[in-house]
């Protein structure tokens, strides 16, 4: 059985407040999610997901990558509704939305009919995701922001009381281990008395295989981290027909398994020393393009059980995306609140697999 937990979560807060949390854990494999992915916008100069994926990446270059696409960009297009000038600006730009030749409408509409389409009930496997607003009691917070983020985001709102740290920390804490059946608790550990607006995300996915590994045919196995290093792990195996394909431009292999219900998982195998070509080879267009190629063929299919974990301090890493303006003194989110000097002080992604 997989299961996939993915949340962003997005803290405001007068500029002199700063909040950190969760250093990601050091691993030695790499997993990219590729079941939850968003076009941002038509026309788009740039591609958010895997430009984000390139720059997580260079930043920890020995450690897993893993993270929900959707959780950021949506969290972003949220908090763009709230900002004005060079901030907006830079958050929808940095989301591939191009000013000259797309609506910023079309993207808060795209957004809302992808939210709408996700949150269906679906037979075969379990996905749930959704948004919330946690604004202090004390800001006044714009009422077109909140109308927009119930109406486009269909964000939750509560009042919180900011100024109490602990009770504020629990009642986000147990929204989140709430919406996520308890597999995500005390998300944040602690909680400036500074903040104002907490925005959060989260996606919960769980599913099974459409054809299930038999427990019986998992056995200790070597698998090799690199070529010099070698680990023992349970590895699953079975013989099947698979999507497959051998993408010679890029030097590596892809096969696609299938979930129960409409959902699959794309494994991509580098050729040896071929990693960074195929990272640097990864987009949308690319994606596309294995979805059209794929044939089915007969294979005998190894993978390892493991659990990954991402964590990150996107303000570290959004910047090297253009999107900087929001993190300093010089933000403007007055749609959100006319409280003076709010700025973003974190953007924090936590993401949880087992396999």
């Amino acid at each position: 059985m997989q299961l996939f937990l993915l949340l962003c979560l997005v803290l405001l807060s007068p500029q002199e407040a700063s909040l950190h949390r969760h250093h990601p854990r050091e691993t030695k494999k790499r997993v990219k999610d590729l079941h939850v992915g968003a076009t941002v916008a038509p026309n788009s100069r740039r591609d958010f997901t895997f430009d984000l994926y390139r720059a997580l990446a260079s930043a920890a270059p020995s450690q897993n990558i893993f993270f929900s696409p959707v959780s950021i960009s949506v969290s972003l297009a949220m908090l763009s509704l709230g900002a004005g000038s060079s901030t907006k600006r830079q958050i929808l730009e940095g989301l591939g939305l191009d000013l000259q030749k797309s609506s910023e409408e079309q993207l808060h509409r795209g957004f809302q009919q992808l939210l709408q389409e996700l949150s269906q009930p679906r037979d075969g496997f379990q996905l749930s995701l959704g948004n919330a607003l946690f604004t202090d009691l004390v800001v006044d917070v714009q009422d077109t922001f909140v109308s927009a983020m119930k109406t486009l985001y269909l964000a939750d709102s509560f009042p919180t009381n900011f100024g109490d740290s602990a009770g504020a920390l629990k009642q986000i804490n147990d929204y989140v281990a709430k919406q996520t059946k308890g597999k995500i608790v005390d998300l944040l550990k602690n909680l400036d008395s500074n903040a104002v607006v907490v925005m959060v995300n989260y996606i919960f996915f769980k599913a099974k295989w459409e054809t299930s590994f038999n427990h019986k045919g998992t056995q200790e196995q070597d698998f090799y981290v690199t070529p010099e290093t070698v680990v023992r792990v349970p590895m699953m195996s079975r013989e099947d027909q698979y999507h497959y394909l051998l993408d010679r431009n890029l030097s590596c292999r892809v096969v696609g398994v299938p979930y129960q219900g409409n959902a699959t998982a794309l494994f991509i195998l580098p050729s040896e020393g071929k990693m960074q070509q195929v990272e640097n080879g990864l987009s949308e267009k690319t994606l596309r393009k294995w979805l059209k190629m794929f044939k089915k063929r007969q294979l005998e299919l190894y993978l390892p059980k493991f659990s990954v974990e991402g964590s990150y301090q996107l303000e570290k890493v959004l910047p090297k995306l253009g999107i900087s303006n929001v993190f300093t003194s010089h933000a403007d989110l007055s749609g959100i609140s006319n409280h003076t000097n709010i700025q973003v002080s974190e953007v924090g992604s936590e993401a949880p697999m087992h396999l």
